[in-house]
């Protein structure tokens, strides 16, 4: 039996992060003999999202710089999967780790994040992702010496964690054939850092982005920008060549669909992204389209959408 050293556990965890598989998605909806529809299956990662790969980036960066240092914490405003993947990243490498989020995230993310240790802020729910920003901010300034803030939203290190990783992957692993990206704005920093890569490879790739249909939605982690008073400062409003909204019924259907015909149980920002990855598909007559299913459903099983009847193939969509 092989007994590891600390550090070696340590780095084995943080090895983890990135190259995870490219599905292709065969039975949701009848497609063009000549388009194919790929999604990347981030709940590989050992926080269980893509957002292991921007707190990755931005806790080394602020080591190399010097602003997170042993005895310091780890404090940022998140919808819960980035709050995960510092609270799993943190243990990992001994920083704890406080986080600012709304009160209406899942039970299943605050327990989550309680079990790895994280202290948790709980902001008014219906004030949003907004809230949570302010209340991280004041509590940073309070004491600025006590906390690393890592700012998801404006940290260019959250771009590159995906220029360098995710477009690079799907890139390699699509064989160069993609000609469509789809992603949600959240932070912004997915769509961005992997459009600026595919972008790099072949300049002719379509970039779309995709919002909530209004500022009230069940989207987590999905900014509606028009009437967010926090757009993140990552945001390249130059780089999509389209945008497409999609409502929280439509997400919520199909979460449900592809559970009960792909075998994939994923979150609703992840099923977002496949509803408008599929409305690009079937306007194509050859093509590639690669989107990212940011995490799996155990975040979100206590839902009661889960229940009701699915919908039949294109119906809301």
């Amino acid at each position: 039996m092989v007994e590891f050293q600390r550090d070696d556990a340590r780095q084995h965890v943080l090895e983890l992060v990135g190259n995870t598989p490219l599905l292709r998605l065969n039975r949701i909806a009848s497609l063009p003999p000549g388009v194919s529809l790929f999604a990347k299956a981030e709940w590989y990662n050992p926080g269980g999202s893509v957002k292991d790969r921007p707190a990755l980036w931005m806790i080394r960066d602020g080591e190399r710089r010097g602003l997170l240092r042993p005895g310091m914490r780890i404090a940022d405003a998140t919808s819960g999967n980035t709050g995960i993947a510092y609270a799993t990243l943190g243990a990992a490498l001994g920083y704890p780790v406080t986080l600012a989020l709304p009160e209406n995230a899942s039970l299943e993310r605050r327990r989550m994040l309680r079990a790895l240790g994280a202290e948790l802020i709980l902001t008014d729910a219906g004030e949003g992702m907004d809230a949570a920003i302010q209340a991280i901010r004041e509590l940073v300034a309070s004491t600025p010496e006590r906390y690393f803030y890592p700012d998801q939203y404006n940290n260019p290190a959250n771009v590159q964690s995906h220029y360098d990783t995710t477009g690079a992957e799907i890139w390699r692993q699509s064989g160069g054939q993609v000609t469509h990206f789809v992603a949600a704005l959240g932070t912004c920093g997915t769509f961005t850092g992997t459009g600026r890569r595919l972008r790099a490879e072949n300049p002719n790739i379509r970039l779309v982005a995709v919002q909530p249909d209004g500022p009230y939605h069940a989207l987590e982690g999905v900014k509606h920008l028009a009437s967010t008073a926090h757009v993140p400062g990552i945001y390249d409003a130059t780089l999509a060549d389209a945008t497409l909204v999609v409502s929280s019924e439509a997400a919520l259907a199909m979460a449900r669909r592809l559970a009960r015909a792909e075998g994939l149980l994923v979150g609703i920002s992840a099923a977002a992204n496949v509803v408008a990855a599929l409305r690009v598909a079937r306007e194509l007559e050859t093509g590639t389209v690669v989107t990212i299913l940011c995490d799996s459903a155990a975040k979100y099983l206590s839902g009661p959408f889960w229940d009701e009847a699915t919908l039949t193939e294109g119906e809301g969509i």
